[in-house]
């Protein structure tokens, strides 16, 4: 059969592949600790499953409005709006209503439905690197161009004014901000998002996708949403869900939020066309997350912020990593390429070891630990370690990474 070139131009998810992997030897009896992952390991809050069971039990079983359900609408804007505020208190950040949200199978799918709304072909979309193994995918399948902008380590891999000057052109029509960041965990403060707002002031073409899904896991810091900035108002397009806050991955709910209802409406269309609406159980889990008592997030980032000081404390002794402590999220993003670019040896082993994809896979075969190479994300001199596990896990995963790497 032939396939799509839209299709064949497509490159897989190197996180799931090492994830698969990992899991392929695990099932074969090996070992192998998995930091390959965007995953909590925690469970999802007793309320929200109990909301689930009793959405079955109630025969919330059929199809549903395509946008999602009007409640779990209302408690999207709701929760934005309560906790944007608590964040920019000091500011009068945009609001939204239940008529500017739209609730997807996953922020995935709500981000895929932004950029298929909105890119042409040719079209251009900003996206800084490190990034997000989908960002660039999805630009492609949208037949747009993107347009990656390598940021640096000095900088903690955020993108400055400078830089999106140089990056935005007649052709520009979206920038793919991430904060806080996967793969880095670096933040934007809101110095640094006004000083970008400033630049985008010039290109009023351009649409603002802010990705915001890890935004309650913060450390150190405060998460502003683009949201704070109401000159944005036409032109922003907010993601988030419930997979990570809630430990919630599974239940595939996702939503953005965007002022322009056009947008909102544009989606809704593709949407119908593509899923009718999302798992409806699922709706109402999602509702009772949002709506009810939010302790165990709390509980969740204080455990991830104990987890983040451990693999930070632990990474200092290994060779060759270079790193800022993460301010959000829940990776980290060692620079390796002390260890990379000494393959200069007579050591047939070392000699294979010249990058970060070399590297991942020595690990995973060595030491018996899965992680993800940062050519995945842009930013082939580093490798991507997630601490969504336990502290045991991340013991002992650091101590056959630094063995491994020790050998060579």
């Amino acid at each position: 059969m032939q396939l799509s070139t839209r299709v064949l131009n497509i490159s897989a998810s190197q996180s799931l592949a090492m994830a698969a992997k990992a899991k392929q030897m695990q099932a074969e009896g090996i070992d192998v600790i998995s930091m390959s992952l965007g995953e909590p390991d925690m469970d999802t809050p007793e309320y929200v499953r109990r909301a689930a069971q009793e959405a079955i039990d109630n025969h919330w079983s059929h199809y549903g409005p395509v946008p999602g359900i009007p409640a779990l609408r209302a408690a999207i804007a709701d929760y934005h709006n309560r906790v944007n505020h608590l964040l920019t208190s000091n500011l009068t950040p945009l609001t939204f209503t239940q008529d500017e949200v739209l609730v997807s199978i996953g922020a995935k799918m709500a981000i895929f439905n932004a950029i298929q709304a909105v890119i042409n072909p040719g079209d251009e979309v900003v996206i800084p690197t490190p990034s997000w193994v989908s960002y660039g995918e999805m630009v492609k399948l949208a037949e747009g161009v993107p347009v990656h902008v390598a940021t640096s380590f000095d900088r903690q891999y955020c993108l400055t004014p400078t830089q999106l000057r140089a990056a935005l052109t007649p052709k520009s029509r979206m920038i793919i901000l991430c904060s806080p960041n996967n793969p880095t965990g670096s933040v934007y403060s809101l110095e640094q998002m006004q000083a970008l707002v400033d630049v985008l002031r010039d290109y009023p073409q351009v649409v603002v996708l802010a990705d915001e899904i890890y935004s309650p896991l913060v450390y150190g810091c405060r998460h502003v949403s683009f949201a704070a900035f109401p000159e944005l108002q036409d032109r922003l397009i907010i993601i988030n869900g419930v997979s990570k806050a809630f430990a919630m991955t599974g239940y595939r709910i996702g939503w953005m939020l965007c002022k322009d209802r056009n947008l909102i409406a544009a989606c809704t269309r593709l949407q119908g066309q593509q899923l009718t609406c999302a798992t409806m159980v699922a709706q109402k889990a999602a509702e009772a997350a949002l709506t009810g008592p939010q302790d165990s997030v709390e509980q969740m980032r204080q455990v991830f912020a104990e987890r983040r000081e451990l693999i930070c404390r632990l990474a200092k002794d290994i060779p060759g990593f270079r790193f800022s402590e993460p301010q959000g999220a829940f990776y980290l993003f060692p620079d390796v390429t002390q260890i990379t670019n000494n393959h200069g040896s007579a050591d047939r082993q070392k000699s294979q070891i010249s990058s970060a994809d070399a590297l991942a896979e020595y690990l995973l075969t060595e030491a018996k630990v899965a992680v993800v190479s940062g050519s995945a994300f842009g930013c082939p001199e580093c490798i991507r370690l997630s601490y969504a596990i336990s502290t045991d896990e991340i013991n002992e995963a650091m101590k056959r990474i630094k063995y491994a790497i020790e050998k060579l």
